[in-house]
């Protein structure tokens, strides 16, 4: 019961300090994703991948409907429902569905390299279509964290499980990912995080129902520990951080948080070298550096020039008692 009291007070916490929420928001974001490439990784050997993606979806939008009684969150207004439903169908459960496909198809690095692409997708679309400015720091922070991804991504590389297949699927989660980040940045100005992330889980889980009888055939046989993998997912990576997500995207613009998922390489650097005891390499370390070095650049805020002092008046400068 604890994980399911602490979301919303984490929730009520965030409303109350709006003096630094995105920040706050946006690191256990990033944190709670890195940590889902472990879990997927481990749930992935007992579940085919649109099993994992409507367990995960369906332990998610339970744990959010619970939130929403709690808390008496009414229906998103109608405005809302069109970036809503489109980003449910791409990002909740297209994504999903692909990214857990294509990892079985190439390699870890592999698929993180492919599927980094995505936030240079986000950055151009939302500067397409959201009218969101590119400055100089984003784009020099993207391309430092790009570099690192691809470092990442090539010492990680197990070299000759890659697939044509693999490779697609990984690229098509990408474009639905930016699609559905883009598309759910309108509903928030209208709708909140948490009526946003809990309509749009529920969404792509019903987009997902075709694989119920997976489903369930999986379930029986998977062993419990992938079983609480798949559940850990849906209530942290998915409930939670997708929450955090939106109450960070709803304050900021979509590149700019786009960038900030340039650290999840570096993060499943550390907790594959702390859980699945695989030690990283020179080269990976070099990369997840690089990683977090591009993150700071693109949401660091140029300088303010120190105002001139204006020049007294001339009555200022004349000394007391001369005419």
């Amino acid at each position: 019961m604890y994980p399911i009291r602490f979301l919303p007070d984490l929730w009520s916490m965030m409303n109350d300090s709006p003096s630094r929420p995105a920040a706050a928001a946006a690191t256990v974001t990033v944190m709670l994703w890195a940590s889902a490439f472990v879990a997927i990784r481990s749930a992935g050997t007992a579940y085919s991948p649109g099993a994992l993606a409507l367990g995960r979806l369906l332990a998610g939008a339970l744990t959010l409907g619970v939130i929403c009684l709690v808390r008496r969150e009414g229906l998103p207004p109608r405005t809302a429902w069109r970036g809503i439903a489109m980003s449910g169908v791409l990002w909740f459960g297209f994504y999903m569905v692909a990214l857990n496909w294509g990892e079985q198809q190439v390699d870890a690095g592999t698929a993180a390299l492919v599927v980094n692409v995505g936030p240079i997708l986000i950055a151009l679309l939302g500067s397409r279509l959201l009218g969101d400015s590119m400055p100089p720091r984003l784009l020099a922070g993207m391309a430092v964290s790009l570099a690192g991804a691809v470092t990442v991504g090539l010492s990680m590389s197990g070299g000759g499980r890659s697939s044509v297949l693999g490779v697609v699927l990984c690229l098509l989660a990408a474009m639905a990912y930016a699609a559905g980040v883009v598309a759910q940045k309108p509903a928030l100005s209208t709708a909140g995080a948490l009526q946003v992330t809990t309509f749009g889980c529920l969404v792509g889980a019903v987009g997902c129902l075709p694989f119920a009888g997976q489903l369930v055939h999986d379930a029986a046989g998977a062993p419990v520990s992938a079983t609480l993998c798949m559940i850990y997912l849906g209530v942290f990576p998915t409930a939670l951080a997708f929450t955090t997500w939106a109450y960070a995207l709803a304050r900021t613009t979509a590149g700019r948080m786009g960038a900030t998922t340039y650290a999840v390489p570096a993060l499943v650097v550390v907790m594959s070298w702390l859980f699945l005891h695989e030690v990283p390499g020179p080269l990976t370390l070099a990369g997840g550096v690089l990683c977090l070095a591009g993150v700071t650049v693109s949401r660091s805020r140029p300088r303010r020039a120190a105002p001139v002092p204006e020049p007294r008046a001339a009555s200022e400068r004349t000394p007391a008692g001369e005419s």
